[in-house]
């Protein structure tokens, strides 16, 4: 009986291996088709990737001529190889991201050669014993110097890369030059093909399909001033009662994590020239400002998300009020930043009276609410529950309003900065001749023209249910007049 338990035991193993190997097709097609399905998934949320690595790949073809041409080997010889390296290196997402490190290796690479060169000639002319006492001292001092650099902050967020290839180049030329003496012939050559690897590197990314980080930037922020919008229109609307609290916070959650990569988009944006609308120096630093602002919105938000349940709940007469009140509100705040979002995103000047009225709506519904809230025989026989999440409700909104004015004006601020441009849906351009003004004569008021006749253009803006008319005489606006349908 005991020597039947092993042989059962081995026949178990045989069949489960067996089991296993049958399966094992079934399991490599399962785990090619997540792969497929996951691959199919990246490249459909940013098509570009496929253009950046098809791109990678065109670039690695071209520089790799310098070992399948014949002329081009002889030059360069195995030092070629530094210009497929530094194709490797360089080629990244965006154009701001490969012109950054290909300025920063191709002008560290430089630097550092050059110094270390020096620093080897001048060890050399002091004699043979105190060469390598010279060249390991200019080494601690530079090297020390250069990485206390890198821990400065603006240094390190543009030129981190390049002090470490500094570091490097610095090192190798002056170390090795203490043992060959063909040391600058060798550091040209290789400086020249970081040179060339990092032009075509740059040509490719810039001419074929080319991704700007300052684009990817300022849709970021019309993204996330769209998303704070459609969350507070989504309240104002009721919309809460019939969608997911989640799926209402997934509207403003993202914008709470995007400082890092503003400000990482904005960084390689500097880089970048100027293309489109977008001028060299663009003020990106005012994009960093309006992100902040929305931020502080989104954490408003955060806070708001908190109470709003509770007050959707409240079914008393007072709590139903000062809902329909702050939703009106959320409502009108949530519109204004869509209104922002939608002129960021175009890069155009909307008219400012628009968002300013909704604001000042706003701000009515708010003070309503604070005066129901100030009003204590209306709180009679209501429990302290209830008036707890009215009052953290609207003094939240009351922040929000605040937060969406500053928004208002940091996106005023650039839009002049960056000169967006204005907008005119319908414009009716007529030109007419009228008799002198009255106070013309002599002594009082000169006229316009000399000849005495007036030319003006009415320019009729609609936009969001607020026609404004604007008529200009003689170069200037007389008079501003916005009605409201």
């Amino acid at each position: 009986m005991a020597s039947q338990a092993p042989e059962n035991a081995n026949n178990y193993s045989a069949s489960r291996g067996m089991q296993w190997l049958r399966a094992l097709p079934g399991i490599l097609w399962d785990i090619v088709a997540r792969s497929g399905r996951r691959s199919a998934k990246i490249a459909k949320d940013d098509p570009r990737r496929i253009t950046h690595s098809l791109k990678v790949g065109l670039a690695l073809t071209v520089v790799s001529s310098f070992f399948f041409l014949r002329r081009l080997y002889y030059s360069f010889g195995d030092n070629a190889i530094w210009a497929v390296m530094t194709v490797v290196v360089v080629m990244e997402f965006s154009v701001g991201a490969t012109l950054g490190k290909g300025l920063n290796r191709m002008l560290a690479t430089l630097l550092g050669g050059f110094l270390g060169v020096g620093v080897q000639q001048l060890a050399t002319l002091s004699g043979g014993k105190e060469q390598p006492i010279l060249i390991g001292l200019f080494l601690y001092i530079i090297a020390a110097l250069i990485t206390f650099m890198r821990f400065v902050p603006e240094v390190k967020a543009r030129y981190d890369y390049g002090l470490t290839i500094f570091i490097l180049t610095f090192s190798l030329v002056s170390v090795a030059g203490y043992r060959d003496n063909q040391i600058l012939n060798l550091a040209f050559k290789r400086l020249l093909t970081i040179i060339l690897g990092s032009f075509i590197a740059i040509i490719i990314c810039v001419f074929f399909f080319p991704v700007w980080s300052g684009d990817d930037l300022h849709n970021l922020l019309a993204t996330n001033l769209e998303k704070l919008g459609n969350f507070l229109e989504g309240f104002g609307n009721q919309d809460f009662e019939t969608k997911s609290m989640r799926s209402f916070a997934e509207e403003y959650e993202s914008v709470l994590t995007s400082k890092t990569r503003e400000e990482t988009l904005a960084n390689f944006a500097r880089w970048e020239p100027g293309h489109g609308q977008i001028r060299f120096r663009h003020p990106w630093r005012k994009y960093l400002e309006l992100g902040n602002l929305t931020r502080q919105c989104a954490y408003k938000v955060e806070a708001l998300d908190v109470y709003l349940w509770s007050l959707i709940q409240t079914r008393n007469e007072i709590g139903i009020k000062i809902k329909d009140s702050c939703q009106s509100a959320s409502l009108e705040c949530g519109k204004a930043l869509k209104i922002l979002a939608s002129s960021v995103k175009s890069i155009t000047c909307l008219p400012s009276t628009t968002t300013k009225a909704r604001i000042a709506k706003a701000k009515g519904s708010i003070e309503l609410v604070h005066s129901l809230l100030r009003s204590k025989p209306y709180w009679e026989g209501v429990e302290l529950v209830e008036i707890v999440p009215a009052a953290a409700v609207t003094s939240l909104l009351s922040d929000i309003v605040i937060c969406t004015e500053r928004i208002i004006e940091a996106v005023d601020e650039l839009s002049s900065s960056a000169h967006f441009k204005s907008t005119v849906l319908s414009a009716a351009v007529t030109t007419t001749t009228s008799k002198p003004l009255p106070l013309t004569r002599e002594g009082i008021v000169k006229p316009a023209l000399e000849s005495h006749e007036l030319h003006y253009r009415a320019i009729t803006i609609n936009n969001d249910g607020y026609p404004s008319t604007l008529t200009k005489e003689c170069g200037s606006f007389s008079s501003i007049k916005a009605i409201r349908q």
